[in-house]
């Protein structure tokens, strides 16, 4: 019997390199004859471009290139539709999608005009200066809904209007639930935009072999097989002249997903006309325009209520901003739409989003994807149902959660991968209890009287959230014995600090009987493994996880077979344990892996026909549907009234994402995700000026939280295993983000006892100043 490694929380392999220096990021990638490129971008949101003089740049020493969109001839097109939407009856959809260069009109700040290549990025930066552009300024459209009227300025003038898209999705008959409902609650609410801003920025390296004839790209991106064959279409390569390296990479988050970014259509194309590696890393105030942004939206909402507060239907009307261009399709209000129905048993919806086309950057998935819209409203409807009826808060939320025996739970509407939704598992009450318990919820009454005696307004918030995880189409994953004796597994996918290196590791080292650390993990080289679609959708662990299981089941079968042959007995009396295969009772006959595989390898005599040389297997996993994760989340704050700053005292993360593989590193992504989910609800906001300038795009003046804002979490888990896929597990990578805004929205509520004096909270991101126009009606 193997060692039991899934579930242990194992340190992760590849911190060593982290902590040491010796990892390798885009920007640490050097060639000999290195350029680099920097780009022209738009300083107004909308506007014709009248002339780009390019002559005094091209003139500056060092420059080697300078390009427009003329100069790209029949490389200038539109970008590809990344993710096509869903067949949903009656969608409309209008699909314009980025182009490298922007020619005649640029549509949002920041938008690139022109590149420049040169000896050093301080000349290309110089260069940069030496370009006179002249536009004339076009009317901008920022505002959602007055973007709808029809006198509204178009952001695509070949467009009638500015509705990129309209989906309408119903379950059951909502009208008539509507009609025998006791109690009808509508309200409306907001949800503001806001970056993603990693550590590290985005960045990419081109190098053409003409000699080799062959294409080498590193790329921050989440996505390197799709990148390599997108490339390869491009500049009319095969996909083995291109290979695409994603290497360590200091988060993504969701926008380094996105492709193709004009950086990454132009860089690969100027390295193969000029013979020259060509480097370009985006600087943090590129980032702020030039990285897809997310959130957005304004809601309508109403749920409608027996006399029990029991749910009998919601319906929810609601805008989304999608920026200037549209190439991730619909995932964003989709799982909007989809995840406003939560963990609760909703018999009737009606639901309608329209994505709006604006002047501004684009909207892609971030940490959440749309999911903390959804939740928000629900989250939000049901605070103020309870207190319409009477009724306790976490009791409303009890009442409607939905029963164990219901799973299968099928909610009808089409979902991001394209099938009706349906929650696969789970068991809802076990975690808003355990949430309860921890976080004190029967004693708070008490603690807050006794601090409000004291002058101090305590505040305590419990929301609940599900998060649809692990999509397919697929993975795959290739699992090999060496003849050390070590294990290597390469995947098709690529890591931005999710653990892969360990997580992966530990599925296999489950089936093969070896140490975690003798497991070698590779992702993200397109030469390494060739077929994967991404690292997004909380899906690394599940998918990629289950393709490493099948292969490494199908060398576990290899080696007891090979072991057996080689002992001359059944495969049933072999214990493979320790690197190594032993005869069960008699554990000095054994056999070392390495030592098998290099039999498993002859370098004379003949394979028999039906068998395969080597100790490896390829295999590839697609899940039928996605498997939806769930939990609850609970704090308590202190808000002090005259600075509406608050201290976040206690929280509380109660979790089910099914099997967890390794809760070391299922405790960082819940901590990462809360944090995120923290500067989203309190300080992260972009702020526009009526002209589609974004005003706030520094550090200094975009906020974000410190770690004296993040406080030391408590985390609980419930398991209720996924039926989709053979480990059981569910994603967990964006759980800790989704219900964040929610929580702290009826946690200050409760701290300033806003519901009595008339005030609800209906929008996310606060900060201390809205805060305050919010109480003391500044608004």
């Amino acid at each position: 019997m193997t060692a039991r490694h899934i579930g242990r929380p194992i340190t992760r392999n590849e911190d060593p390199r982290l902590l040491t220096g010796r990892a390798l990021f885009v920007d640490d990638v050097e060639r000999p004859g290195l350029l680099h490129a920097a780009f022209l971008r738009s300083p107004h949101a909308h506007a014709t471009i009248l002339s780009v003089d390019t002559e005094a740049a091209k003139a500056r020493p060092g420059v080697l290139a300078v390009i427009t969109a003329e100069d790209l001839g029949d490389y200038w097109k539109p970008g590809p539709l990344l993710v096509p939407p869903p067949p949903i009856p009656g969608m409309t959809f209008r699909q314009r999608c980025q182009v490298p260069l922007a020619r005649d009109v640029v549509r949002h700040v920041g938008e690139p005009v022109a590149m420049v290549i040169a000896e050093s990025r301080y000349i290309a930066e110089d260069a940069l200066g030496d370009i006179v552009a002249e536009y004339a300024p076009l009317p901008v459209v920022g505002d959602l809904e007055a973007a709808l009227a029809p006198a509204s300025p178009r952001v695509h003038a070949d467009l009638a209007d500015n509705i990129a898209a309209e989906v309408v999705q119903r379950k059951g008959d909502y009208a008539a639930a509507r009609a025998r409902a006791a109690h009808i609650v509508r309200r409306r609410f907001r949800y503001d935009r806001g970056a993603s801003i990693p550590m590290e920025t985005r960045g990419i390296v081109a190098d053409w072999d003409a000699k080799a004839d062959r294409l080498t790209v590193w790329d921050t991106t989440q996505a390197p097989v799709g990148i390599r064959n997108g490339l390869a279409a491009m500049l009319g390569l095969s996909e083995r002249q291109v290979r695409v390296i994603a290497p360590f990479i200091g988060g993504g988050f969701g926008p380094k997903m996105m492709m193709f970014y004009p950086e990454e259509v132009l860089v690969p194309w100027i390295a193969m006309r000029l013979e020259r590696p060509v480097k370009w890393i985006e600087d943090r105030l590129e980032h702020f325009f030039a990285t897809t942004h997310e959130r957005g939206q304004i809601h309508e909402a109403e749920i409608a209520l027996d006399a029990t507060g029991k749910i009998l239907g919601v319906r929810d009307d609601f805008l989304m901003d999608t920026g200037a261009y549209n190439p991730y399709g619909l995932t964003v209000p989709l799982n909007s739409q989809c995840t406003l129905l939560n963990c609760y048993d909703v018999p009737a919806y009606e639901s309608r989003f329209r994505a709006i086309y604006t002047n501004r950057t684009l909207v892609t998935p971030y940490r959440g994807a749309g999911r903390q819209h959804g939740v928000f409203v629900m989250e939000r409807l049901l605070d103020a149902a309870a207190r319409e009826l009477g009724l306790d808060r976490v009791e409303i939320r009890r009442l409607n959660l939905i029963p164990p025996d219901a799973f299968p739970y099928r909610n009808e509407i089409i979902y991001q991968d394209f099938a009706p939704l349906t929650y696969d598992s789970g068991n809802y009450e076990p975690i808003l209890d355990k949430a309860l318990e921890a976080i004190g919820y029967g004693g708070f009454a008490e603690e807050k009287a006794k601090a409000r005696a004291e002058g101090r307004c305590l505040g305590l918030g419990i929301v609940c959230y599900v998060e649809g995880t692990g999509i397919g189409p697929y993975e795959g994953a290739r699992v090999r014995v060496q003849a050390s004796g070590k294990v290597t597994l390469a995947t098709g996918i690529g890591t931005q600090g999710q653990g892969h290196f360990t997580a992966l590791a530990q599925v296999v080292a489950e089936q093969l009987g070896v140490d975690v650390r003798d497991v070698e993990v590779t992702t993200g080289d397109t030469d390494q493994f060739d077929w994967g679609v991404g690292t997004f959708a909380s899906r690394g662990a599940v998918v990629a996880g289950s393709a490493s299981h099948e292969a490494a089941k199908v060398v576990r079968s290899k080696i007891l077979k090979a072991a057996a042959v080689h002992f001359e007995c059944a495969e049933a009396d072999l214990v493979l344990e320790d690197g190594k295969v032993a005869i069960a009772g008699v554990p000095e006959k054994h056999i070392a892996l390495g030592a098998l595989a290099q039999l498993a390898n002859p370098l004379r005599g003949a394979v028999k026909p039906g068998t395969e040389p080597g100790l490896e297997a390829t295999s590839y996993f697609g899940p039928e549907m996605g498997a939806t994760a769930a939990g609850a989340h609970a704090m308590v704050i202190e808000l002090d009234p005259q600075t509406m700053r608050p201290t976040i005292l206690r929280y509380v993360v109660v979790h089910d994402c099914g099997t967890v593989l390794n809760p070391l590193i299922l405790a960082g992504q819940i901590q990462g995700g809360v944090a995120q989910g923290i500067g989203n609800a309190f300080f992260e906001q972009l702020a526009w000026s009526e002209e589609g300038q974004l005003m706030n795009a520094s550090l200094a003046d975009y906020l974000l939280p410190t770690a004296l804002d993040v406080p030391r979490m408590e985390l609980h888990h419930t398991v209720t295993p996924s039926p989709l896929n053979p480990l059981g597990t569910k994603g967990a990578g964006e759980g800790g983000a989704i219900p964040v805004g929610a929580l702290f929205a009826q946690a200050i509520e409760d701290a300033l006892d806003l519901p009595a004096k008339g005030i609800e909270i209906a929008e996310i991101p606060l900060s201390p100043s809205r805060l305050w126009e919010i109480v003391h009606g500044g608004d």
